[in-house]
């Protein structure tokens, strides 16, 4: 099977229960839950429910293995090699993954197979040559003392994963925690939990040693809270809404005070200035806030145009919405899937209806495509305002909000009055505008004349309440490290 095929055969669903120390079980409780197919609203499957008892088992499972089992004191060269086992096997079964991913998502296949598949794979490969490459210094201090640090794995790490990108997300916890020498409980998000169960029945084929990855299927409020108040956790990873990572901060707070690292929501400035190449930036805004059904915590979904070329940039936007392909995730010629569930659609209509109250001008779109699934129009507000919600919260969703600004300045101010910092973006042919840009916007990522730009190698996070840390990179490695002091008196 191949991207540019006419369409792609749903797949079959191999794996449905909880992973942990390496063998498969029902929940604790007997429990399962539907995982449903967007595209249709029809049931996919029976899924196991992971519980608190689920909780316990597996991160028991992990402090044995991490305590008293090899995977801590295993070569560090021989952790990277089944990193690597596990992204050629991933690799190997990538048309499966895709297609799972597009079943259990909505998102098109083609955009799965050709972005998610890779970078999942690079992801693995990446930290799999930093496994022997992790130590620390020798350091001259004052006295007849030799020093040196020490960089150990920091524990067992609990680690939830949104539904937007769950095979990437997966790659992006797993893969760094590995690499240091961690043992992992991994809660897959519930709207999405098939392909992690898939890459968990690879993680058993690649040889990796009982209880060093368990995988839960489950709830927020009860396997995910679980997860981030466990007394046996030393660290905690998540990515998913700024509501909940508050929570998570509560929770370790409440419990042993365990490393934590948020990967939190955005409404991210993607500024066009009148002198860019005008066909390009349209064509990557509209990538930029559209991509994934607008479900990129990092969507450029504050879109900020100088007012020289506003009206040229929001009618040629308009045009290029309207040709947007909304439709069946495996048919190769769409551009656009399902929103993830019910509930998000019914949220993505929501925000529409009050960028319609607050007096924003409907261009396209707004309603729902379609009569079955969770199909949102590509939709553009043109005459939007600061201060309403559609420019101040999150849609997470095909909902473009196109804003006038007057110059440098002003757009640096307005880009940064906002509770987020995730990421942002500049369209320029001045490169002092474009480092402006990067220098006086407050987030963690800047892309100048691109959007979407993703390595395993370059860190991603944001500033304020877009989270806490970065992924990715070497500076993905100190979320799973303790710095160790020795001191020797010679």
């Amino acid at each position: 099977m191949s991207a540019t095929a006419t369409a792609v055969k749903p797949p079959k669903v191999r794996q449905t229960r909880i992973l942990i120390n390496n063998e498969w079980c029902d929940a604790a409780s007997g429990k399962t839950f539907p995982t449903i197919n967007p595209a249709t609203g029809d049931v996919i499957a029976q899924v196991a429910e992971a519980d608190k008892e689920d909780v316990d088992r597996a991160v028991k499972a992990a402090r044995t293995a991490f305590d008293s089992g090899k995977w801590p004191r295993t070569m560090p060269s021989r952790r990277g090699w089944l990193l690597n086992k596990l992204a050629d096997l991933i690799e190997t079964n990538k048309e499966e993954l895709a297609a799972l991913e597009a079943l259990d998502n909505g998102k098109p296949f083609k955009d799965a197979i050709n972005a998610d598949l890779p970078l999942t794979v690079a992801c693995y490969r990446y930290y799999a040559g930093w496994a022997d490459k992790l130590h620390g210094k020798t350091i001259p201090i004052n006295g007849p003392y030799f020093c040196y640090t020490r960089h150990e794995p920091v524990g067992v790490a609990g680690q939830i994963i949104p539904w937007n990108f769950p095979l990437l997300m997966q790659a992006w916890k797993l893969a760094p925690a590995l690499a240091c020498g961690c043992t992992t409980v991994l809660k897959a998000a519930e709207q999405t939990p098939l392909s992690a169960l898939r890459v968990g029945e690879l993680i058993l084929e690649a040889g990796f040693p009982p209880g060093v990855v368990n995988i839960l299927p489950g709830y927020g409020p009860t396997a995910g809270q679980a997860l981030a108040r466990h007394m046996g956790v030393d660290k905690v990873a998540f990515t998913g809404s700024t509501e909940v990572g508050h929570l998570i901060m509560k929770y370790s707070a409440e419990s042993n005070l365990k490393r934590v690292t948020l990967e939190l929501g955005g409404k991210s400035p993607n500024i066009v200035f009148a002198d860019a190449n005008m066909d390009e930036a349209i064509e990557g805004s509209h990538f930029a806030l559209f991509f994934n059904q607008g479900q990129c915590c990092c969507a450029g979904s504050r879109l900020y145009v100088e007012e020289k070329c506003y009206d040229e940039f929001v009618s040629k936007s308009v045009d290029r919405a309207k040709q947007r392909k909304v439709g069946d995730p495996f048919d190769a010629s769409i551009e656009q899937g399902p929103q993830v569930d019910q509930d998000q659609f019914n949220k993505v209509m929501s925000y529409i209806e009050a960028g319609k109250k607050d007096g924003a001008k409907l261009m396209t779109g707004g309603g729902r495509s379609g009569s079955k699934g969770y199909f949102v129009e590509p939709t553009v507000f043109a005459d939007v305002q600061d201060n309403m919600r559609i420019a101040q919260e999150e849609i997470f969703g095909p909902v473009m909000s196109i804003i006038k600004f007057k110059d440098t300045a002003d757009v640096i101010k307005r880009a940064n009055a906002n509770m987020y910092g995730l990421a942002a973006a500049v369209w320029t042919k001045d490169i002092s505008k474009a480092h402006a840009i990067a220098n006086g916007v407050r987030a963690g990522t800047v892309w100048v004349n691109c959007y979407d730009v993703f390595d395993a190698a370059a860190p991603f996070g944001g500033y304020k309440q877009s989270g806490l840390g970065r992924e990715l990179g070497e500076y993905g490695l100190q979320n799973y490290t303790e710095v160790k002091t020795v001191t020797v008196k010679l």
